[in-house]
């Protein structure tokens, strides 16, 4: 009776008192990146189109979330979310249903240099970039792609275009540009941008990611420490990833997300859709709620809607990745949106 009471709730709320009002959507698991802490070099299967939500049908799911289950901010995922087309489309309707629920995506850059006016005329309102260095070679080698130019060009038009703050996620990786988080922050600094380092998580479509090998967070604060100082905000971090940091004592800052050895799972506010109607609570969650065939069959929106508080209700305490029966999901990033 306890968990009917409280999945049908007005919002995405859990058994742990967390409630979800940022939601991530994956809108294809295709990337035209091959990052090495991704997926391998040839690539992937990607989804049949037909087991895609249209736009038509996301948007729906979108205006379910929003004007009935609280959701207030709206991140667009990948895959690579550019690749979607009719994305602006995607994204004017969204902020159709509500002109302030935030909206933002997380891209590798490569199509900002031709789509970033549009989006902005369209409603979205920023961008993160994944970027993990500024050196050719260096990106090269992780992304075995020879695009680096495309990506800063892309940036740059997304400042112009006023998608602000422009947000840069790294991961770094031993042996490979561990060396270069400093350069890498100075770097983004100048530019204006802000830098926040990722450790690498327990996603890779490979299932090759260790413990042992991962740059943790402590690593990564002593690489840049070494050329500038550190010193904490003072904010309130609630329940923002991000553990920020004043550089040379600010106004600029770096983050540093230390999902693996500082989880703060306990301060979630987010729920995900992936690109084939799947929600799920958790990034590492090994189960998954299907809307789309609920959806595909004629469900009402205030059924899908309580098949959502639902799938949320059940969402465990934190991720697990430091237990000794935890499994990696298995679907990579590429497939569930970051």
């Amino acid at each position: 009776m306890a968990s009917q009471l409280i999945t049908t709730a007005a919002g995405l709320v859990d058994r742990h008192g967390r409630v979800a009002t940022d939601l991530r959507v994956s809108l294809t698991d295709r990337c035209n990146l091959r990052c090495q802490y991704c997926m391998p070099a040839e690539g992937l299967d990607w989804l049949p189109s037909e087991q895609t939500l249209t736009d038509d049908e996301l948007v729906r799911l979108l205006t379910i979330g929003i004007e009935r289950l609280g959701v207030r901010e709206v991140r667009f995922t990948g895959g690579e979310p550019l690749l979607r087309r009719g994305l602006a489309s995607i994204v004017a309707r969204t902020k159709a249903i509500d002109p302030d629920v935030r909206t933002s995506i997380t891209s590798n850059g490569l199509g900002l240099k031709h789509t970033a006016s549009s989006l902005a005329r369209a409603g979205l309102d920023r961008v993160n970039i994944s970027l993990d260095t500024i050196r050719p070679e260096t990106f090269a080698t992780i992304t075995r792609r020879d695009r680096l130019h495309d990506v800063i060009d892309g940036m740059a038009a997304a400042k112009s275009a006023g998608l602000l703050p422009v947000k840069v996620n790294a991961v770094l990786l031993r042996g490979v540009n561990d060396q270069e988080a400093a350069e890498l922050l100075r770097w983004c600094l100048d530019q204006g941008y802000q830098l926040r380092f990722i450790e690498q998580m327990p996603l890779d479509a490979q299932h090759q990611w260790s413990r042992a090998e991962m740059i943790v967070a402590d690593e990564i604060f002593e690489r840049l420490a070494k050329q500038f100082v550190l010193t904490p905000t003072g904010r309130e971090r609630g329940s923002a990833p991000a553990e920020e940091f004043l550089v040379d004592g600010g106004p600029a800052t770096v983050g540093i997300i230390a999902s693996v050895t500082r989880p703060f799972c306990g301060d979630c506010d987010r729920v995900r859709l992936t690109a084939d109607g799947q929600i799920r609570n958790c990034l590492f969650a090994r189960d998954e709620s299907d809307l789309r065939a609920a959806l595909r069959a004629g469900a009402s929106d205030e059924e899908l809607a309580e098949r959502w508080r639902a799938a949320m209700w059940v969402k465990l305490p934190g991720h697990g990745i430091d237990n000794p029966e935890f499994l990696q999901p298995q679907r990579p990033m590429s497939a569930i949106g970051g």
